[in-house]
């Protein structure tokens, strides 16, 4: 695949499963100029070829939610000024929410897509992000039901 570095991707999951998705697209990562936006946690995946930033875990049933969201809210701002992406692909959960949207409020493309471990219902990153995403992408034809205009592309895996 040829390379193309005029082109910014952030690349933006939470840690574990999410990440490990979003590093199936490991070839595009290595094609443009891409960095990754993942959790703060004690275990790190992210490859190290590439540039990281962290964002603080977000549990949306602890009390301390909304003050992560709002740190994830200046950190996502830093990370935007510093780099400027071109697009954000992203593969979820709420802690990414607030580096999407600011990539949105400055005109660039979202690509959001939804969890494989979600077959039968939508995240709530996913139900957030959708009328906000330029491409919405399904690995499960059963979330067209809650997703009418994803495209559906099978398991990443």
């Amino acid at each position: 695949m040829k390379s193309d570095k005029s082109l910014k991707i952030c690349f933006a999951a939470s840690s574990g499963g999410h990440l490990e998705e979003l590093l199936m697209l490991r070839p595009l990562m290595e094609r443009y100029d891409s960095f990754i936006v993942t959790e703060q946690t004690a275990f790190q995946m992210a490859p190290e070829q590439f540039r990281r930033y962290y964002l603080k875990q977000v549990n949306r049933r602890e009390s301390s939610c909304f003050f992560r969201m709002l740190a994830n809210t200046f950190q996502a701002w830093r990370i935007y000024r510093r780099e400027r992406p071109d697009m954000v692909i992203c593969t979820g959960v709420l802690a990414t929410i607030p580096l999407c949207l600011l990539c949105k409020l400055f005109g660039k493309k979202l690509v959001f897509i939804e969890s494989y471990a979600k077959v039968n219902t939508p995240t709530l990153t996913g139900k957030l992000l959708y009328p906000f995403a330029d491409r919405f992408y399904i690995q499960w034809r059963e979330l067209s039901e809650f997703y009418p205009k994803a495209v559906y592309i099978g398991s990443v895996y």
